[in-house]
């Protein structure tokens, strides 16, 4: 649909969804706080394209951060449109097929299929319009976002690998630290493909491509929870009824997609010992601390001759993957249906629990303990691993209304009987499970419960949900304990700390029949707790000062406050 990053941009100017801001804004600091304050608007703001960044190339940001910009980028008129497209496909291709007429009918969706997968660039390729064989990364315009990032880093980057053994294409998005003018670090966690595959690998170099920009179908195929060996060009071709044009890179054995905005190619020497790398102000709102990872050695870097550097601010939420959330969603509850967990009928990862911390289910249930069924299913379920949190409910209700999970969370709900806590895979930059990257988890049984579950209850309690400063004020069946100097009259904010501060096994207790939930900050040294606990990622009062001034010349209308200014440091928060 789009043939480059720049005919995207155009068409989202044409649509209104853009600004252009002539004004220089550092790609230090700057840039990501301005977007974090656009960002944050209802409906997700504008895009921004910072033209003035002291480097050639114009800066992109936000571009897929509203419901509106991401279906533009997926080219669709609305989420359901792709996801019926792909339960039709699915339902075909699972069909049995017994007689020779039946199968000869499977032909024309085997033909759809192959259209999808990538095919070779012939000519010469926009990607490899410009070549750096002497690489420098400090020509591009690349961020530091907070101001205790370990430095800057590439934060929207396609990450080609390919598996020693079997040869399959992976691209994933993992975050790169710039260490100098030539080498990166290589932020894969060991659950990723990217860094299995690396772990395969028996030859001295482990090759890698990234590839930046390009239609932005490609950067939302690179976070969609594809089952491994699912080629996310496929994916890619799928959406848009089109193959992918891969080039061969040029100083690496791998493919990239030709119409990308540029190529940072490399590899990582299997011999050399992992590198410190982090701090990062991540997705979670908390800064991911410095750990070892793999440097890549930069061999070339080409681009196209208009080349737009895309970049993603990630921190405390909203942003803009909570609009790539919304359609991960959506798009992939019918293979899940498929595939896994036959009854469920909706799934929704709320905003506020960052992608693992909260999710909500709604099930056909037909038979006592369903949902506990439910719920272990979807934790066995790519990524899902990583969720401390699942409602699952059988009424037909919003999941995405908050009030209507309450009603039902009240009416079907006893903490005591129905609550389940299991032990597993955590997220890596989870920072309160008791061990890296495993940690406790909790299912709320909010479905009708049958006769063997216990049958209907009556709760003497109104509310569903209380936050408080206290242990012993309990009002509600599900109570959240934050830090004194936390608000609690902002539901939003409370509960990103209920899923950020809390591990489910350890943090959580029974007072009067209520379930209390531990979401104040942990010490080290104290209460069984001996990691090290990170600070939130925002901005700095000098950063917001400078953006201030200038803010009348960017082109965005009425000053919009930074959001940091509510997190800037508490006396009440120092270490005791």
């Amino acid at each position: 649909m789009y043939k480059s990053l720049k005919e995207f941009v155009e068409f989202l100017e044409s649509k209104n969804e853009l600004v252009r801001i002539k004004e220089f804004v550092d790609p230090v600091l700057e840039i990501a706080e301005i977007t974090d304050r656009v960002s944050k608007e209802i409906d997700g703001g504008k895009a921004l394209l910072f033209e003035n960044t002291g480097s050639t190339y114009p800066v992109l940001t936000n571009m897929m951060g509203s419901e509106k910009r991401i279906l533009y980028a997926l080219g669709a008129e609305s989420f359901d449109e792709i996801s019926n497209s792909m339960k039709d496909l699915i339902k075909q291709i699972s069909q049995q097929r017994g007689s020779l007429q039946e199968k000869l009918k499977a032909l024309p969706i085997l033909g759809r299929a192959a259209s999808w997968m990538p095919k070779p660039h012939r000519g010469i390729a926009a990607c490899q319009e410009v070549i750096l064989h002497k690489p420098d990364l400090n020509r591009l315009p690349i961020l530091k976002c907070w101001p205790e990032d370990g430095g800057k880093f590439i934060t929207l980057p396609l990450v080609h690998t390919k598996d020693p053994i079997t040869g399959i294409r992976n691209v994933g998005m993992y975050r790169m630290q710039v260490f100098n003018e030539n080498s990166t670090g290589m932020h894969w966690h060991r659950h990723k493909t990217g860094a299995r595959q690396f772990s395969k690998c028996k030859e001295s170099k482990f090759p890698v491509a990234v590839a930046l920009g390009g239609d932005p179908v490609y950067t939302y195929a690179a976070t969609a929870p594809l089952p491994e060996g699912i080629d996310e060009y496929m994916l890619a071709g799928f959406l848009r009824n089109k193959a992918v044009s891969l080039v061969d890179c040029l100083t690496q054995p791998l493919q990239v997609p030709a119409d990308c905005d540029f190529i940072i190619e490399g590899y990582i020497d299997t011999k050399e010992s992992p590198v410190m790398e982090g701090p990062f102000g991540d997705h979670t709102g908390f800064y991911s601390l410095a750990d070892l990872y793999p440097r890549m050695h930069i061999t070339c870097i080409s681009h196209k001759k208009e080349a737009i550097y895309p970049a993603t601010i990630v921190g405390i939420p909203p942003q803009e993957d909570k609009y790539i959330a919304i359609a991960t969603e959506k798009i992939f509850l019918t293979p899940i249906q498929f595939t896994m967990v036959p009854e469920i009928k909706e799934l929704h990862l709320p905003e506020e629990g960052v992608g693992h911390n909260i999710a909500i289910a709604k099930i056909e249930k037909n038979y006592p303990g369903q949902g506990i069924k439910v719920a272990h299913a979807l934790w066995g379920a790519g990524q899902m691993m990583f969720c401390k949190t699942l409602i699952v409910t059988d009424e037909d209700i919003d999941i995405r209304d908050k009030k209507e999970i309450e009603r039902v969370i009240l009416k079907n709900y006893l903490p005591e009987r129905d609550t389940h806590f299991s032990r597993g895979p955590a997220d890596v930059l989870d920072h309160t499970s008791p061990s890296c990257g495993y940690g406790g988890k909790m299912l709320i049984d909010a479905t009708k419960k049958l006769p063997e579950e216990g049958g209907a209850h009556k709760t003497t309690s109104k509310i569903a949900f209380h936050i408080t400063h206290s242990a012993d004020d309990t009002k509600g069946l599900i109570n959240i304990l934050l830090d004194s100097w936390e608000e609690t009259g902002d539901n939003y904010h409370a509960m990103w700390l209920w899923g950020s501060n809390w591990d489910p096994v350890r943090d959580t207790a029974f007072v009067n029949g209520h379930l209390l939930a531990d979401s104040r900050r942990k010490y080290t040294g104290k209460d069984g707790f001996n990691r090290e606990w990170p600070e939130k990622a925002h901005s700095s009062q000098e950063t917001i000062d400078k953006i201030d001034l200038k803010w009348d010349r960017l082109g965005l209308g009425s000053l919009i406050s930074s959001p940091s200014l509510r997190f800037l440091p508490r006396q009440k928060e120092q270490v005791q």
